[in-house]
């Protein structure tokens, strides 16, 4: 059975290493890293509906029948997740939502994170010390403590106050980008010598919030810091590129290369071939030629909008790029709402399939071997819901069990 999956982001990797398991033979095709580094990482599956969400399985019965989770099931959403987070080592359960504070002292719903940051669940803590870095911009230790000091979660009144370290995690670098500190920070005598600054300017708060850059590369690096600290502290995520979902995003293709993966970087799937109903083989742009891969199924898992899974051209006609799929709808217009704050209906716009994750036409499947999966799917704001990553990990498990079935 080989097959071919398309798209190297949370549904992309998580399908791909769920048939790498099962001894399917996959090649990845990807053109770029996919959107993990542009998430918090951690795997939401239900934080708002509208209000938010403390046991997002219980809520997701009560979704419309278009959306994504309906035609999943909860039993689905369970499963893989828990597999998902038990792979990875992730805290957590897609019963309850961790809340863990946000790179602007906001509180976030999400169901699982790295530990490193669920650490900082106000579910489990009361006073904070935030703990900024002169040499790191992008995180405003005092809006983070002031929103926070000024939260009442859950009946209880957060408190925090915030602190400031000078720390040149590499000599003369003074403004280094999180990518280049989280990398100093994988070296153990410098790690070492951030926890003593940051001990230091903490106080006597229940938890010490850092920037979530405390190594990228070392598995460790976390628990040597807190061992150094002496004290509770939990990371925060950060805007993108974030160190936690980079982290998340080389340890699953870390996992899925050492399952056998073959990886085609860099290029782009621009066509296919197909007989009596079936994929039988993708078209990849590489370096001065094209590559044909044959194959026996197909997973596409190339994002929304965002990606360019989805195109919209100057007389606003959308379209899915690559397998010119149905969509829900095809025309920008009336798509979009001027009000701040609203559902924006484009968002929902994507690919119906059925149980197997097969996009479906009129007459049914559009390819009997071609299943879909992650931000293509319609039928979910997923940005609003906080329920994209759910989404992803749940078709893309679908979509790999309806393989493995029809191999079976």
């Amino acid at each position: 059975m080989r097959t071919v999956v398309i798209g190297a982001g949370l549904a992309g990797l998580t399908a791909s290493i769920r048939l790498l398991e099962a001894g399917v033979d996959v090649t990845l095709v990807s053109k770029g890293p996919g959107g993990l580094a542009l998430s918090q990482g951690s795997i939401d599956v239900l934080g708002y509906r509208p209000s938010r969400v403390t046991r997002p399985l219980e809520v997701l019965g009560a979704l419309p029948g278009d959306h994504p989770y309906a035609v999943l099931g909860t039993a689905t959403v369970r499963e893989s997740v828990s597999w998902l987070g038990q792979r990875l080592g992730l805290v957590g359960s897609p019963a309850t939502n961790l809340q863990l504070p946000t790179a602007a002292g906001a509180i976030r719903p999400t169901a699982l994170a790295w530990a490193s940051l669920a650490a900082g669940d106000v579910r489990d803590h009361t006073t904070f010390a935030v703990i900024g870095v002169q040499q790191v911009k992008d995180f405003p230790a005092a809006l983070i403590a002031g929103n926070l000091d000024r939260t009442v979660f859950d009946g209880r009144e957060l408190r925090a106050g915030f602190g400031l370290v000078d720390f040149e995690a590499r000599d003369g670098e003074q403004d280094p980008s999180p990518v280049h500190f989280a990398r100093a920070l994988d070296d153990a005598a410098t790690r070492r010598r951030f926890a003593s600054a940051v001990a230091a300017a903490a106080g006597t708060a229940d938890v010490v919030l850092v920037p979530g850059i405390v190594g990228l590369d070392d598995p460790g690096a976390w628990d040597d810091f807190v061992a150094a600290l002496g004290r509770p502290a939990a990371e925060v995520a950060m805007q993108p590129p974030s160190i936690p979902g980079l982290r998340m995003f080389q340890r699953l293709l870390d996992d899925a290369r050492a399952l056998g993966l073959r990886h085609v970087q860099g290029s782009l799937a621009t066509g296919f071939t197909h007989e009596d109903g079936r994929i039988t083989g993708i078209e990849v742009a590489s370096a001065g030629h094209s590559k044909h891969i044959r194959c026996d199924a197909v997973v596409h898992a190339p994002g929304g909008f965002e990606s360019g899974g989805l195109g919209v051209d100057s007389h606003g006609v959308i379209t899915e790029r690559l397998f010119g799929l149905p969509l829900t709808v095809d025309s920008l217009a009336g798509l979009t709402e001027p009000e701040v704050g609203a559902p924006q209906p484009l968002f929902e716009v994507g690919v119906l399939v059925d149980a197997d994750m097969r996009p479906l036409g009129l007459d049914g499947p559009v390819h009997t071997n071609l299943h879909v999966a992650g931000g293509i799917l319609a039928g979910a704001q997923r940005a609003r819901e906080k329920s994209g990553d759910g989404i992803a990990v749940a078709s893309a498990w679908r979509a790999a069990e309806s393989i493995l079935g029809g191999a079976r």
